[in-house]
């Protein structure tokens, strides 16, 4: 009979879906509230770029305090950098306020940078077999930010008697708050409530463990990939059809389906993960990236591209799940376990940044096609790579070694 996952992974899903949603409502405001705090249209995107920034700065940090005083303590804390985002950004927008703009985004950057550890937590103390299940429910969250997010920010940004944007700023306190009695609710499993500084060993040690096992290195290169390659393809996109004359509005309804395509899968990618195993469900993602290239390359027409969107989005699903999940299994109750998933996210929002910069660049350097063919290119290096470390690591398989004892 195969177990139940406990109550605490439902909080986390929640916790998740709270952090998702104040990134949903980042995208929508950043870089409007951005242009019209500044005269300079080059700078309306500096504070969400700060956002990224602040998420690339504090990931390790968080990591690191998480190991020092424990996963609950870490992320009540975090809520904290999240309320006072809301305070500046409110300051900033009632004010006209472009440098307390910045200080916001990178507050909420800082924040995110704690919160995106959730679905590692959700996975401390439970059975091989059943940290796949976790990830991907937690993942899950991202379905109900895509409708909170947009709808706390369209009904919050005209509020009579302030000013355009700043009650949705305002909003983070509450969703501080929110966040701070979900976590509370929290009851972690014993190990995961217990600081380890003790056994912190040297600053290298994560990077030790990385070295001697491939496979971790594979599961950090499959997510990181992924989630670059996601974001740079989806940014271009907008910009591909926008320069086809689409209308915005329809550019809007194809992002939309590529950001349902990315989470609601995972409502079942763990139960995949199970029958399939991890290195197929990531050889998967990996072909699923190629295919979207390929129809972005066979096709300009419209449902075309918007298929590709939604392939995207289920291989960056199959990639970023995968690829926690098995980083998960292999790390299991390490020492050094909370270090090395710092170094994960830490590669993840290195690679995340630099899709989210490079899109106009290759799009004026390469082109549309160059672009998609560099991405399978990429892919298949990256297939090539993980069919090497994975080929007989018994975590890939449909149950781990621990999992089978």
């Amino acid at each position: 009979m195969t177990p139940m996952l406990p109550f605490r992974t439902y909080l986390y899903f929640l916790a998740q879906s709270i952090n998702l949603t104040t990134a949903v409502m980042s995208v929508a405001m950043a870089a409007i509230v951005g242009a019209s705090l500044t005269p300079s249209l080059w700078l309306s995107t500096v504070p969400y770029g700060f956002q990224f920034l602040f998420v690339m700065l504090m990931t390790v940090p968080a990591s690191r305090l998480m190991k020092r005083i424990g996963r609950k303590p870490a992320f009540l804390l975090a809520t904290l950098p999240l309320a006072l985002s809301g305070v500046t950004g409110y300051f900033a927008v009632d004010r006209a306020s472009f440098a307390l703009l910045i200080v916001s985004h990178a507050l909420l950057g800082t924040y995110i940078a704690f919160a995106n550890f959730n679905r590692f937590a959700a996975t401390d103390g439970l059975d091989a077999q059943l940290k796949p299940k976790a990830i991907s429910l937690v993942v899950a969250g991202g379905v109900l930010a895509a409708l909170t997010g947009p709808l706390l920010a369209d009904r919050l940004k005209d509020a009579a008697g302030y000013a355009p944007f700043a009650l949705c700023y305002a909003a983070f306190i509450g969703l501080a708050l929110l966040s701070f009695l979900v976590h509370l609710s929290v009851k972690e499993s014993p190990d995961a409530a217990r600081p380890q500084a003790a056994v912190a060993g040297h600053a290298g040690a994560a990077w030790d463990v990385i070295r001697r096992t491939p496979a971790l290195a594979a599961a950090i290169a499959v997510g990181a990939l992924g989630y670059g390659i996601m974001n740079l393809l989806m940014i271009q996109a907008s910009l591909h059809m926008a320069g086809l004359h689409m209308h915005f509005s329809d550019v809007g309804t194809a992002i939309q389906w590529h950001v349902v395509a990315m989470f609601a899968p995972s409502f079942f990618t763990g139960a995949i993960i199970g029958r399939l195993g991890l290195r197929t469900v990531i050889a998967g993602g990996i072909l699923l990236l190629i295919a979207a290239s390929i129809l972005n390359l066979l096709s300009n027409d419209y449902f075309m591209l918007v298929a590709s969107l939604v392939v995207l989005g289920l291989g960056w699903n199959f990639t970023y799940v995968g690829g926690s999940a098995l980083l998960a299994r292999i790390l299991g109750e390490q020492p050094h376990a909370i270090e090395v998933q710092g170094l994960n996210d830490l590669g993840l929002s290195v690679m995340a940044t630099a899709g989210a910069f490079l899109p106009a660049l290759l799009l004026q350097g390469l082109g549309w096609t160059g672009t998609n063919l560099a991405c399978i290119m990429l892919c298949l290096a990256l297939l090539l790579y993980v069919h090497r470390c994975l080929r007989n690591h018994p975590a890939a398989d449909v149950e781990s070694a621990a999992a089978r004892a």
